[in-house]
């Protein structure tokens, strides 16, 4: 197992005051799920959109494997030096000091190699452990948003402390002259199955993209520049060296009424379903639904990493929750997490719901399955000038 040891362990169960976040053991909550009818909410696939687009941005561009990306990993992460206050701390690491205190860029999702494949060969993709955070990009601090990133990690002893970022983009022009625009989401959760990688689109469902069809760009002009130039053979992308072009779409649709607020999403690979949920206040949001959250289960195509031309969800799920950020689910079991409260909720069916301190600025989650060791939840703080991503022992948060 290559899973870094080297960083301050906790033991689980343990509680950890540290400022004014204190890690206390489960309680009860006062209120639970309720079932929601799940045939009222469906997919619709599309993978092929843009074939033919794509397939002439490679011819001109080439192509660059995941393990090349990380050959050429740029940037270094550091050690977490505290336990951030929670229970059952395992390790973790925070972004350089550029990524750390950046105002314009948020980590949003979070997914892993163990996500992609499950534990075979240590969780390793293209030779690779690797952990995988989406980003938003605003224009300027306070500005809109402007466009979307992942960032690769390196998690794994026999390669160096590094990350590398690589631009979420989507084919345009035409096949004797394709180009690319910035994918503008949120892209507030993740989720990587198989050579696939699943990206919350808020109020659509999810964009798809090919992890095997990451494209080389050239990284000279400005910081602004972005597709195919004027002389035909350039192509810029805000002066990253590379971008992850998107392959599909997948629509959501109910009939309920109240169309889903794609918040997040997480991968369940027991089930082998996506699940999402939604960002709501219980009221004076501006910005957010006033309403109570729901979440719901997307299962994939039989055998398959895609989902089916049409899918029926499997399960859907009213919560009494609220400010919820992240999502898990594996083997019957769930958590949410709440970044208004600084809860992480616990629940199933047999066992009820339970409450547990978390950290502020709480963003997705993702499990992380282990046949060596305890199985892990992954998460991370969005908060500038402390964007930690961590790991904590999965049986502290639920049986």
């Amino acid at each position: 197992m290559k899973l870094r040891r080297h960083l301050l362990i906790v033991a689980a169960g343990a509680a950890v005051v540290i400022g004014s976040v204190v890690a206390v053991p489960a309680a009860s909550a006062a209120a639970a799920p309720s079932t929601l009818p799940a045939g009222q909410y469906t997919l619709s696939a599309d993978y092929h959109k843009y074939d033919a687009l794509n397939s002439a941005l490679v011819a001109k561009l080439g192509t660059a494997p995941v393990h090349t990306v990380m050959d050429n990993a740029n940037h270094d992460r550091t050690g977490i030096t505290d336990s951030l206050g929670i229970a059952g701390y395992q390790t973790g690491f925070r972004f350089d000091d550029g990524d750390n205190g950046d105002c314009a860029n948020y980590p949003q999702g979070i997914t892993t190699s163990r996500d992609a494949i499950g534990t075979a060969n240590s969780g390793n993709y293209d030779g690779h452990q690797l952990v995988l955070v989406s980003w938003y990009t605003k224009d300027g601090c306070d500005g809109a948003s402007a466009r979307s990133r992942i960032t690769l990690v390196d998690w794994d002893a026999t390669y160096p402390n590094k990350y590398r970022k690589i631009l979420l983009v989507e084919a345009t022009g035409t096949t004797a002259a394709p180009s690319f625009r910035d994918v503008v989401i949120h892209a507030g959760g993740v989720s990587w199955y198989g050579d696939y990688l699943y990206v919350a689109d808020t109020a659509h469902g999810m964009r798809v993209f090919d992890m095997r069809k990451i494209l080389k760009t050239d990284t000279g002009g400005t910081a602004g520049q972005i597709g195919r130039q004027s002389d035909g053979a350039t192509y810029y992308a805000h002066n990253y060296a590379y971008v992850l072009p998107q392959v599909g779409t997948v629509t959501a649709a109910t009939t309920s009424g109240t169309a889903l607020a794609w918040s997040s999403i997480s991968l369940d690979r027991v089930s082998k379903s996506i699940v999402m949920v939604e960002y709501t206040c219980a009221s004076g949001c501006t910005d957010y639904p006033n309403r109570a959250p729901r979440a719901v289960r997307f299962p994939f195509a039989a055998g398959a990493t895609t989902f089916a031309a049409a899918t029926t969800a499997s399960q859907a799920l009213q919560l009494p929750w609220y400010k919820l950020n992240g999502v898990a689910s594996h083997n019957g079991r769930w958590w949410f997490n709440s970044s208004g409260s600084k809860q992480l909720y616990y629940w199933t069916p047999a066992d009820g719901a339970h409450t547990y301190g978390w950290v502020g600025g709480g963003e997705s989650l993702s499990y992380w399955e282990d046949d060596a060791n305890p199985d892990l939840l992954w998460s991370l703080q969005e908060t500038v000038g402390h964007r930690n991503v961590f790991a904590v022992t999965q049986a502290t948060y639920g049986a």
